[in-house]
C-alpha cells in the first residue's frame, strides 16, 4: 500500500474521542443534522485519520479494534460520496449504488441501523440482507431499488444469481471485518462480488479490520485503488480499563462458581462465553433452573429469535447472555459489565474479542476467566497473545454456590433437543428404525431415501 499512518494511543481510556469535529469536515447540512442526532461530535482517532482520505476520494485500508467508531467513518464517507457523485440517469431500480459487506447476521443489522439513523435527513434508501429470514421481504426489497446494499455474503449471492439485483452501478465499495471474513471462509464470496463490480478505478473502496494481515492487505491491493492504509493501534492488546480475573477451577467447580459469582454481581449485564453449543444448553440449564433469566446465542438460534434475544439482553430484561463464538465480534452491546470465559477459547486471538464485549467507547468492564481441567492449557497462549501475566487464584470455597444437581432446565421439546418418537426414544422421525430394532415377521426392514444431492452452494464457511 501506498502510505501508512500509524495512530498510538492508550486503549479506551476516557479520552478515547480526538479534538476533531465531524463539523470540521466539509459535510453536507443533510448529513451533519444525521451525525448530530445520532450523539456525535468529536471523532475517534479512527474515524479523525479515515474521513480525511475517504472525503478526498482515496481508497482506505483501516485498522482498529472493534468498538472505535469504524462503522460511522464507512458510512459518512460514502454517503458524501453518494451525493457529490449523482448516479448516472441509465441507473436500473435494481442496481445500488453502494454495496458493504459483512461477514455476520448481526453485524449487518447493526450497520443498517446506524445507516438508518445517518441518512435521516438524505433521501437514499438502504436495506439488509442477510440469512436465517425475511428471504421474499429482502428479495422485494430489493427489486423495488435501495441506495445502500448492506449484507452477508451468501444471501447476496443467491440473489445475485437469481438476477434480483446488479452491481454494474456500484460507486462506493466497503468491506468490513476483512479478517472475519477470513476466519469464517467467505473469502472466495467476497472476490466473487468484487469482481463483478465496477473497476477499483470507478469506485471509492475502503476496507476495514481489526488487524492489516498480509491476507488483508493481498486482498486490498488486488480489488482496490491503491489504498491508503491508516493503523489505529492501541499500546496494549486488550482495553486497559478491562479488570482481568482467571480462576484456576475443577471441572465439576464450574457451575457452582460461574452462579456464585453471577449471584454476587449487583445490576450486572454479563455474557457468558463457552465453546460448544451443547455446554451452552447445559449452562443455560443450570442457570435457568436456579433463578437467573438466561438466553442462549449460538449458530443454530433462528434469526429472528436471536435478534429478539439481544434485544431483550440491550433492554435489560435478561440479565446473562449464554453465548458461543459467534457472539464475540461483530456486535455492538452497549454496558456490558462483565465477560465470563466459561471456556476459555482455544483460539488466543477470541479471547481479545470475547472479553472486548466489554469496556467499549471509554467504559470499564471484568473479564473473568475460568482455567479448568479441560482448557487450561490454553491460557499461556493467551498471555504471549496479549502480552500480559492474567492474574490468576484459586477458588474460595464461598464463592461456591449450593446447587441441586437437579436443578438444571433442559429445553422445550422441539427447540433444541431430539427428536423423541411415540416410546419416548430418541429417533429421527417416522419410517426410521432404533438401533436394536428388529422388523416383525414377514416384515421388510424399510430404507431410507438418499436423497440426490445438488451442486455445492457458492458460500463456504459457518452459515450467516
Amino acid at each position: 500500500m501506498r502510505t501508512q499512518i500509524t495512530v498510538c494511543l492508550p486503549a479506551m481510556t476516557d479520552k478515547h474521542l480526538t479534538d476533531t469535529r465531524f463539523d470540521s469536515f466539509d459535510l453536507p447540512d443533510t448529513i451533519l443534522q444525521g451525525i448530530g442526532e445520532a450523539g456525535f461530535e468529536f471523532c475517534t482517532p479512527i474515524q479523525a485519520e479515515t474521513l480525511p482520505i475517504a472525503l478526498a476520494g482515496r481508497d482506505v485500508a483501516g485498522q482498529a479494534q472493534t468498538g472505535t467508531g469504524k462503522t460511522a467513518a464507512f458510512l459518512i464517507a460514502t454517503l458524501r460520496h453518494l451525493l457529490l457523485h449523482p448516479a448516472e440517469e441509465t441507473r436500473k431500480a435494481n442496481q445500488p449504488r453502494a454495496l458493504i459487506l459483512a461477514p455476520t447476521r448481526e453485524l449487518a443489522v447493526q450497520i443498517y441501523n446506524d445507516a438508518q439513523a445517518l441518512t435521516k435527513y438524505t433521501d437514499f434508501t438502504s436495506a439488509a440482507v442477510f440469512g436465517g429470514t425475511g428471504y421474499d421481504k429482502q428479495r422485494k426489497q430489493l427489486e423495488a431499488g435501495v441506495d445502500i446494499l448492506i449484507g452477508t455474503p451468501g444471501r447476496l449471492i443467491d440473489y445475485y444469481k437469481q438476477h434480483v439485483y446488479d452491481l454494474r452501478a456500484i460507486q462506493v465499495l466497503v468491506l468490513d471485518e476483512a479478517d472475519r471474513m477470513f476466519d469464517l471462509g467467505f473469502i472466495k464470496d467476497i472476490r466473487y462480488m468484487m469482481r463483478r463490480c465496477p473497476p477499483p478505478q470507478k469506485r471509492l473502496g475502503m476496507l476495514f479490520s481489526a488487524t492489516l494481515s498480509y491476507r488483508v492487505k493481498e486482498l486490498a491491493y488486488e480489488h482496490m485503488n491503491n489504498p491508503q492504509s491508516v493503523e489505529v493501534a492501541p499500546e496494549q492488546v486488550t482495553a486497559e480499563k478491562i479488570t482481568e480475573t482467571c480462576y484456576m477451577v475443577a471441572n465439576e467447580e464450574k457451575i457452582p462458581l460461574l452462579i456464585g459469582l453471577i449471584q454476587g454481581m449487583d445490576d450486572a449485564r454479563s455474557i457468558v462465553f463457552v465453546n460448544t453449543k451443547r455446554v451452552a444448553d447445559k449452562v443455560w440449564g443450570f442457570l435457568q433452573g436456579n433463578g437467573i433469566d438466561t438466553a442462549v446465542l449460538s449458530g443454530d438460534v433462528p434469526q429472528k429469535k436471536r435478534l429478539s434475544l439481544l434485544k431483550r439482553f440491550q433492554e435489560g430484561e435478561l440479565s446473562v447472555l449464554v453465548a458461543t463464538d459467534v457472539a464475540a465480534r461483530g456486535l455492538h452491546i452497549p454496558d456490558v459489565t462483565h465477560v465470563i470465559n466459561y471456556d476459555l477459547p482455544e483460539d488466543a486471538e477470541d479471547y481479545v474479542h470475547r472479553i472486548g464485549r466489554t469496556a467499549r467507547a471509554g467504559a470499564s468492564g471484568d473479564a473473568i476467566s475460568f482455567a479448568c481441567e479441560t482448557y487450561a492449557f490454553s491460557l499461556p497462549d493467551i498471555e504471549v497473545f496479549v502480552g500480559h501475566a492474567i492474574p490468576t487464584q484459586t477458588v474460595d470455597p464461598a464463592l461456591l454456590a449450593e446447587i441441586d444437581p437437579k436443578s438444571r432446565i433442559y429445553p422445550e421439546k422441539g427447540s433444541r433437543q431430539p427428536h423423541r418418537g411415540k416410546d419416548g426414544r430418541k429417533g429421527h422421525g417416522k419410517g426410521h428404525h432404533h438401533k436394536g430394532h428388529k422388523p416383525k415377521d414377514g416384515e421388510k426392514p424399510k430404507k431410507r431415501r438418499r436423497r440426490r444431492r445438488g451442486p455445492k452452494p457458492p458460500q463456504s464457511g459457518n452459515p450467516e
